[in-house]
C-alpha cells in the first residue's frame, strides 16, 4: 500500500493540513531549535548549525516528488499560520502498512488542543485510504505527547529502543 492515502489538504475546525511548501522551511527550523535537550543530538541543531533554513527547504522539496513520507505543514485556519507538521512516515519496525503518525507542533501552538486536533484529521485520513493500522514512537518522559495519543486512541505496547541517555521509546499503536 503507497503510503500516500489520497487527497490533500485535510481541514478540520481550526486547522489546514496541506502538502509542505519550501518557505514552510523557516518553521520547521524553529521546531529543532524548540527541542527539549533530552531529544538525541541528530535530531537537534549541531554546532555547526545545521539543519539550516536551506538544509530543510531542500529536504521539503525533495520529498515533495517521494511517496514515502507525508508530513503535513500545519496552519491555522483563516490566519494560514504556520504551527507545525503532522503524518505519517514509513518506520524501519513496521511493515509498509503500518506506517508512523509524526507531529511536532511550536511551543506557543501547545496546550491548544492543535495536536489531538491534528492527529485526529490524519488518522481519519489513514483510515479512509484502508490502512488498519498506525504506530507511533513516543519517549518516555514526553507527557504531553503521551496525553494526545491516548486522546487519539494509540495504546501502549511496549519499548522501542532500550533505555538510554535520552530515556527509551516507546511504541504505541492504533488499530483501525
Amino acid at each position: 500500500m503507497p503510503l500516500v492515502p489520497g487527497e490533500e489538504p485535510l481541514e478540520s475546525d481550526r486547522l489546514i493540513l496541506r502538502r509542505a511548501r519550501a518557505e514552510d522551511a523557516v518553521v520547521y527550523r524553529r521546531l529543532w531549535t524548540e527541542r527539549d535537550p533530552r531529544v538525541p543530538p541528530h535530531r537537534r541543531i549541531d554546532a555547526e548549525g545545521r539543519p539550516a533554513v536551506e538544509d530543510i527547504a531542500e529536504q521539503i522539496s525533495a520529498e515533495r516528488d517521494d511517496a514515502g513520507a507525508r508530513l503535513l505543514t500545519v496552519e491555522l485556519k483563516g490566519t494560514a499560520e504556520v504551527i507545525g507538521y503532522c503524518g505519517l512516515i514509513a518506520r524501519g519496525d513496521g511493515s509498509a502498512d503500518e506506517p508512523e503518525l509524526a507531529y511536532e507542533l511550536v511551543q506557543a501552538a501547545h496546550n491548544h488542543g492543535y495536536a489531538t486536533e491534528a492527529g485526529e484529521a490524519v488518522v481519519a485520513w489513514a483510515r479512509m485510504a484502508g490502512y488498519r493500522r498506525l504506530r507511533a514512537g513516543v519517549w518516555d518522559w514526553n507527557t504531553a505527547s503521551r496525553r494526545v495519543l491516548e486522546k487519539l486512541g494509540f495504546r501502549e505496547i511496549g519499548r522501542v529502543e532500550p533505555e538510554s541517555v535520552h530515556g527509551h521509546s516507546l511504541l504505541t499503536v492504533k488499530d483501525l
